[in-house]
């Protein structure tokens, strides 16, 4: 049941991202011929209002479809209705609209969690390890996700975001160092050694870690820090999402091995929901960030892709020649799917169940 709930929040992400397109280009009365979730053969089809809603065989994304991209359309080509034919601003907003939605509904199920569930009460003493990077440093060292670090070297480690920033900061000034850390597993604590890796002169142990939460609650204090806190939740999230996306650019041999496919995400999805509603709410507001980020990349096929073919053809003031268009176009949609097929094959294997009967 935990995976048909991650799949089910990947596919509402999609339909609200799509939504974001269909909405932004109808309200402004433009022409739409189709709004689809995922691609390749219809399973279901239904067409009402000269729109054609359907439901696809590949679950790995949706469009919105415009007449003027059929080359067997009637409507005239110099339809004022037409997107191509609508001023530059008016495009940017269908093209913008679907990262916006996103980044919306990511604010709203934070403030709706913080409104109804309350605010975390304040955290425990020491820090939770939430994930392990395979092969780095904290998966050699016989760290695992659900440890709690309580001290390094001696030092106990303060509680909330103190101690993360603590032991971040520890590890960061130490590469090739020998740090002591005192680990709590199972109600037991013990201590082992930890040696950062040597990454451009800075320790990395490959872990993300967070404070650690009792999962208490409390109730909130006003609408003002209701604000504030699901305002500080979303900025944090984003920044995190886009430092991820960054480091992928600036340090991407440490990176790519944390980038994970639609396989990983599920499985995250589930491990999440066994949390309970809060759990669920939080891959929710992480995946749809992250889904509003990676659109706003300047890539083929892509929102950003599309937007960066719009401010082209501003600059030049003339649209970009179909054929550039198209080649574009290709070479993103075999981008995309080459990295999907490697990520979905590179996660298979990991998953925990899979891997035991490779192992037998």
């Amino acid at each position: 049941m935990n995976v048909f709930a991650a799949l089910g929040v990947l596919a509402l992400l999609i339909v609200i991202h799509e939504a974001g397109h269909f909405f932004a280009a109808t309200l402004q009365g433009i022409r739409v011929s189709g709004f689809s979730i995922g691609f390749g053969p219809a399973l279901i089809k239904r067409q009402r209002r000269g729109v054609t809603y359907a439901l696809r065989l590949l679950p790995l994304g949706g469009f919105v479809a415009f007449p003027d991209d059929e080359e067997d359309s009637s409507i005239a080509s110099d339809d004022p209705d037409l997107l191509k034919n609508r001023p530059i601003p008016q495009r940017a907003l269908v093209i913008a609209a679907g990262v916006l939605a996103n980044l919306l509904l990511a604010f709203v199920v934070l403030f709706g969690q913080a409104a109804v569930v309350g605010l975390p009460a304040d955290p425990d003493p020491g820090v939770l390890v939430v994930g392990i990077q395979p092969g780095g440093a904290a998966d050699r060292a016989g760290l695992s996700a659900g440890d709690l670090i309580l001290s390094v070297d001696q030092t106990a480690l303060k509680a909330g975001q103190a101690g993360v920033q603590e032991i971040v900061q520890l590890v960061k000034a130490a590469p090739e160092q020998t740090l002591e850390i005192s680990r709590e597993r199972d109600g037991q604590s013990n201590v082992i050694q930890l040696t950062p890796d040597d990454v451009t002169g800075q320790g990395r142990i490959g872990a993300q870690l967070q404070t650690n939460l009792n999962g208490a609650t409390r109730p909130v204090n006003g609408p003002g820090e209701l604000i504030g806190h699901t305002s500080t939740q979303f900025i944090r999230l984003l920044q995190q999402t886009i430092s991820g996306y960054s480091g992928l650019i600036t340090d991407f041999q440490t990176t790519a091995g944390q980038v994970s496919g639609p396989v990983k995400i599920v499985e995250m999805g589930a491990q999440l929901s066994e949390q309970g509603g809060s759990g669920l709410v939080l891959f929710m507001a992480l995946i749809s960030v992250n889904l509003a980020v990676l659109n706003s990349l300047p890539l083929p096929l892509l929102d950003g892709g599309q937007m960066l073919l719009l401010v082209l053809e501003a600059l030049r003031g003339r649209p970009v020649p179909e054929r550039f268009q198209l080649a574009f176009a290709q070479s993103g949609f075999l981008l995309l799917l080459g990295l999907t097929v490697v990520l979905i094959v590179r996660d298979t294997t990991q998953l925990s169940a899979v891997q035991q009967l490779i192992n037998r």
